[in-house]
């Protein structure tokens, strides 16, 4: 069994100058997402053993922060093909991974994630808002197996979810 986490960059700052689209930078929302993320993965020890990032500045700063917050002591390997590239091509950096890792994160970015984790787990919609991390499980021995259609999802948590939670939001709702 192998532990796929496709993890969607965390907020951008729209506001901010940037020479191009891959130099937008993270709004301090973001920034705390990212973090919130990374704390929950730590906190439930499910960091990634690796993490493919697009190269996009968002996508390698919620990376980051989310490491640095959760205490991840992983690679992290910045892969072209995860920016502006098709579920296809997230399918075949998923292919190319290291069978020495067993929880491989990809960051990157809409609508190739949600278009993703839904081929991935069959014929699903799943919407993956900035920061949203899914598990997906998949039944393979070797990343060269992997395919849609095959995983099971087994979570997707945003950090609005995880700050419910935090705050006891679970218990009320559930009254």
């Amino acid at each position: 069994m192998r532990h796929l986490y496709l993890l969607r960059h965390a907020k951008s700052d729209w506001s901010g100058e940037f020479a191009s689209d891959r130099e937008r930078r993270l709004a301090p929302r973001g920034r705390r997402a990212a973090a919130t993320i990374g704390r929950f993965l730590g906190a439930i020890g499910q960091a990634p053993d690796a993490v493919f990032t697009s190269p996009a500045v968002r996508a390698r700063s919620t990376v980051e922060l989310a490491a640095d917050a959760g205490s991840w002591s992983c690679d992290v390997e910045v892969v072209d093909r995860l920016y502006g590239g098709s579920p296809e091509e997230l399918l075949t950096a998923v292919q190319g991974a290291d069978d020495a890792i067993e929880r491989l994160m990809l960051a990157g970015h809409e609508p190739v994630w949600s278009e993703s984790v839904g081929r991935l787990i069959g014929c699903a919609e799943v919407r993956m808002v900035t920061a949203a991390t899914a598990r997906v499980d998949l039944p393979i021995d070797r990343w060269s197996e992997a395919k849609f259609g095959i995983g099971t999802l087994v979570w997707l948590c945003t950090p609005k979810t995880l700050a419910r939670f935090a705050r006891g939001g679970a218990a009320q709702e559930s009254r």
